[in-house]
C-alpha cells in the first residue's frame, strides 16, 4: 500500500468511526467470521446474525448429545470479534487430539457448558461474548431447533445440513430448493430488531444453500431486510462448492437467492461485491482436484451496483476474502 492509499484509508476509517454505523452481517461458517475481522476495524456497532442449522462435526455431536443449538459457527464469529491478542483466542480454538473428545473444540464445549447455566442459548452466547470482551454482538438467527431440508432436481428430499452436499454428489443431482423444518421457524427478536435498526446490512459470504439462504428463510428475516432503509450488500463467494454450487457463476448465486425469496417484495440487496481476481496456478490446480473453481462473473444483473476488485488472499493454503480490502470498499460505498 503506497502513502496515498494509506492516507485515504486512514481518512475513511476516521469518517466511518465518527458516524459509527450500525452494521448487520448475516451468514455462517468460515465466510462470515473472515469478513467480521475487517468490519470491526471501522465500527463498534457490529452485529453478526448466524445460522444454526449445522448438524455435522463437533457442533452436530453436541447438538445431538445435549440438545443444544450447534455452537461452531457462533464460536467462530465470537472469536472473530474478540481481541486478536487475547489468550482466550488460542484456548477457544484448541481441539482435543484424542479420546472421546477427539476433534472437539474447547470453545464449543465452553458454549455448551455456558448454555447449561444460562437462561437460554442466546443468554449463553451473550455471556460468552462478555468473557472474550468482543467488539459487537453475535446473535443466533433463531433459538429453535432448525433442520435444513433440500429437494434435489431428481425429486429426492434430503434432511440435514451435512447430508445435503453428500446426497448431491452421490446422486449426481443438484439442489432444486432449500427449506426449513418446521417451515415457520421464529427468529430471535433481537435479530429482527438489529436488522430494522441497521445502517448497513451485509449478506454472505458463505455456503449458499447451507449458510446464507437458511437465515433468509427464517420467518420475518427477509421481510425486515426488504423493509430496511439500510444500504444492503451481498458478498459473493470466491470459489464454487462441491455438492452445493458446482459450476455456478456469480449470477447463478444471486438468481438462486432471488428464487428462494418472494419476488413481489422487490430486491433483497442493492450492491453486489464480487471478486475479479485470479488464483495462483498451483492453488487453482489444488482446488480443481476437489471439483472447485473460481466463481466466474459473466453478466452484470440489472438493478444492482457492482463493487468489483481482486479480493483473493491465501491463508494456510486456502482461498479467503481479503477482509481489509472488502471492508474498505464497502465502507467507501457507505459514506458516498
Amino acid at each position: 500500500m503506497d502513502m496515498k492509499e494509506y492516507i485515504r484509508e486512514f481518512t475513511l476509517k476516521d469518517i466511518v468511526k465518527v458516524r459509527n454505523p450500525k452494521v448487520v452481517a448475516i451468514g455462517g461458517g468460515t465466510g462470515l467470521s473472515v469478513i467480521l475481522r475487517g468490519l470491526k476495524k471501522y465500527t463498534d456497532n457490529l452485529t453478526a446474525i448466524v445460522t444454526v442449522g449445522d448438524d455435522g462435526g463437533g457442533s452436530g455431536q453436541l447438538r445431538e448429545d445435549l440438545g443444544i443449538l450447534p455452537p461452531g459457527d457462533i464460536r467462530s464469529c465470537i472469536l472473530a470479534l474478540a481481541d486478536d491478542e487475547n489468550v482466550m483466542q488460542e484456548l477457544f480454538n484448541y481441539r482435543f487430539p484424542g479420546g472421546c473428545m477427539e476433534g472437539q473444540s474447547f470453545g464449543n464445549l465452553f458454549l455448551a457448558a455456558m448454555n447449561g447455566i444460562s437462561h437460554d442459548f442466546y443468554d449463553a452466547v451473550r455471556r460468552t461474548s462478555d468473557v472474550l470482551q468482543i467488539k459487537g454482538e453475535v446473535l443466533p438467527v433463531t433459538l429453535s431447533q432448525m433442520v435444513l431440508m433440500a429437494t434435489l432436481e431428481n425429486g429426492v428430499v434430503i434432511e440435514g445440513e451435512s447430508a445435503i452436499p453428500l446426497a448431491v454428489l452421490e446422486q449426481n443431482s443438484p439442489i432444486a430448493q432449500i427449506f426449513l423444518k418446521p417451515n415457520d421457524i421464529k427468529p430471535l427478536p433481537e435479530t429482527i430488531e438489529a436488522i430494522r435498526n441497521a445502517d448497513m446490512i451485509i449478506i454472505g459470504p458463505g455456503s449458499l444453500y447451507t449458510s446464507v439462504i437458511p437465515n433468509l428463510l427464517v420467518k420475518d428475516v427477509a421481510r425486515a431486510i426488504y423493509d430496511s432503509r439500510a444500504k444492503r450488500f451481498y458478498i459473493c463467494n470466491i470459489m464454487t462448492q462441491p455438492g452445493e454450487t458446482g459450476n455456478y457463476t456469480q449470477e447463478d448465486h444471486i438468481r438462486t437467492i432471488e428464487d428462494h425469496m418472494d419476488q413481489a417484495e422487490g430486491r433483497l440487496f442493492d450492491y453486489i461485491v464480487a471478486n475479479t481476481g485470479n488464483l495462483p496456478k498451483s492453488i487453482e490446480q489444488k482446488y480443481s482436484k476437489c471439483d472447485a473453481a473460481v466463481v466466474e462473473l459473466e453478466n452484470h444483473l440489472e438493478g444492482y451496483e457492482y463493487i468489483l476488485d481482486d479480493y483473493v488472499i491465501m491463508e494456510n493454503g486456502y482461498v479467503r476474502h481479503d477482509a481489509d480490502l472488502l471492508a474498505r470498499r464497502i465502507f467507501d460505498t457507505y459514506i458516498k
